[in-house]
């Protein structure tokens, strides 16, 4: 574990909780307020190519969200 999350480790070590790095999505929120903002400036100012990037944002939020998203980049396990 200490090798994984070493902030949740020291956490547990001292006895003040930390939440695990799966739960912590502190970037995703801000990448996904302002994929909103773009998308709703797009909406406002009829421009395709804001509305376009709004949308291309939000998936990116989406994939931030994921608590695995760690086991996609390391690729399959091999015995």
């Amino acid at each position: 574990m200490r090798r994984k999350d070493p902030r949740f480790a020291r956490a547990l070590a001292t006895g003040q909780p930390c939440r695990p790095r799966e739960y912590r999505h502190g970037r995703a929120w801000a990448v996904l307020g302002l994929s909103l903002l773009v998308l709703t400036l797009g909406l406002v100012l009829r421009q395709g190519l804001l509305l376009a990037s709004g949308l291309v944002m939000a998936g990116a939020a989406g994939h931030l969200f994921d608590p695995q998203r760690d086991r996609y980049r390391q690729g399959p396990r091999r015995s």
